[in-house]
C-alpha cells in the first residue's frame, strides 16, 4: 500500500509531457492532390462560423507553381459562401506543408498530416493543433476510412471533442 501511495505521489508531481510536434506526411504528389475535396469534419474556427453544409475545397495548380484555393460552403440561410486564396509549398517539406493566404499578408499553415495511399481522403492540420480538416474525394467517407483518419488526428495530439461533422447534400 505504501509503495502505491508513493507511486501516485510521484506521478502527481511529474510534469505533464507536452505532445510531440505535429508531423506532416513524408511526401505529397501535388498532381494527385489537386482537385475537389469534400469536408467530412473540422474543428470549429472563426472563418467557417457561417458554414453549415456542403463545404468543399478546390485546389488548382498555377503556372507559377502556387495553388489556387477556392473554398465553398452553404450558410444557414442557404447562400453559398466562397473564399478564394493562394497556397505555396514550404520548401523542403515534400509538398506536405503549405502556407495558405486568403487575405494578404496573413498566411496560415496547411499541413497534410494524413493521406490515403490512393488520395481518397486526407487529414489536414497545423502545428498549433487549432485547425483540423478531414477531407475526402467524395461527399461521404466509409466508416473504416473515417476511423483511420480520426486515429491519425488523435495520434498527432488533436483534441477531437469539438469536431464538427459536415452535412453534404
Amino acid at each position: 500500500m505504501r509503495s502505491l501511495i508513493l507511486a501516485l505521489a510521484l506521478l502527481a508531481a511529474a510534469p505533464l509531457q507536452a505532445a510531440p510536434p505535429v508531423q506532416p506526411v513524408e511526401h505529397v504528389d501535388l498532381e494527385r492532390y489537386v482537385g475537389r475535396w469534400y469536408e467530412i469534419a473540422r474543428l470549429p474556427m472563426f472563418f467557417q462560423r457561417r458554414c453549415v453544409a456542403d463545404t468543399t475545397a478546390e485546389y488548382t495548380r498555377q503556372t507559377d507553381g502556387s495553388i489556387a484555393v477556392t473554398n465553398r460552403c452553404r450558410s444557414k440561410d442557404g447562400d453559398i459562401d466562397v473564399a478564394s486564396g493562394n497556397a505555396t509549398v514550404v520548401e523542403g517539406s515534400g509538398n506536405a506543408k503549405l502556407e495558405v493566404s486568403f487575405v494578404r499578408p496573413f498566411k496560415g499553415d496547411y499541413w497534410i498530416i494524413g493521406l490515403d495511399p490512393d488520395y481518397r481522403w486526407a487529414v489536414v492540420g497545423a502545428p498549433s493543433r487549432k485547425t483540423l480538416w478531414i477531407l475526402a474525394r467524395s461527399p461521404e467517407l466509409p466508416p473504416a476510412d473515417l476511423e483511420q483518419a480520426l486515429a491519425i488526428a488523435r495520434a498527432q495530439g488533436y483534441d477531437l471533442s469539438d469536431l464538427i461533422y459536415t452535412e453534404q447534400h
